[in-house]
């Protein structure tokens, strides 16, 4: 990547994040929404805006009213930004990190599960028992 597509990648997320955060008038825009990557073509014009929404009951009726916002956005990120040409803005839900975050719940889970194993099923280890004393008295028949 080169500098200048880093510099104006980096700035447009810094700047969509802003513009987030001080909330959408789209009652559908709902829940915590972060942007995670923006990747930008190398002439600078098209913007794919990756993005997690948390809860993600919310995901679908939030990427709708991302996507119907997007001139809005498009528009308080360039102004935020004080950048000639704007890239043109695609906004996708960032599947990595969902998985990232399915992973970590099996992971959890597994271990839970580890753990109550553990403790319901203690390990019965006990020393090996000495041989019993002889009864007979070590008389020998």
């Amino acid at each position: 990547m080169k500098r200048r597509t880093a510099v104006v990648s980096s700035n447009l997320k810094r700047a969509i994040n802003e513009v987030l955060a001080r909330g959408a008038n789209d009652p559908r825009i709902r829940g915590m929404i972060t942007v995670t990557d923006v990747d930008i073509t190398g002439d600078l014009k098209e913007a794919k805006v990756r993005v997690t929404v948390f809860p993600e009951e919310h995901e679908s009726l939030t990427m709708h009213g991302l996507k119907a916002a997007t001139g809005r956005i498009r528009r308080e990120a360039m102004r935020r930004m004080r950048i000639k040409e704007m890239p043109s803005i695609r906004f996708v839900v960032d599947e990595g990190q969902k998985n990232q975050a399915r992973v970590m719940e099996l992971l959890a889970k597994a271990r839970q599960e580890d753990e109550a194993r553990q403790q319901s099923s203690p390990v019965d280890e006990q020393p090996d028992a000495e041989p019993a004393p002889d009864t007979d008295g070590g008389a020998t028949t």
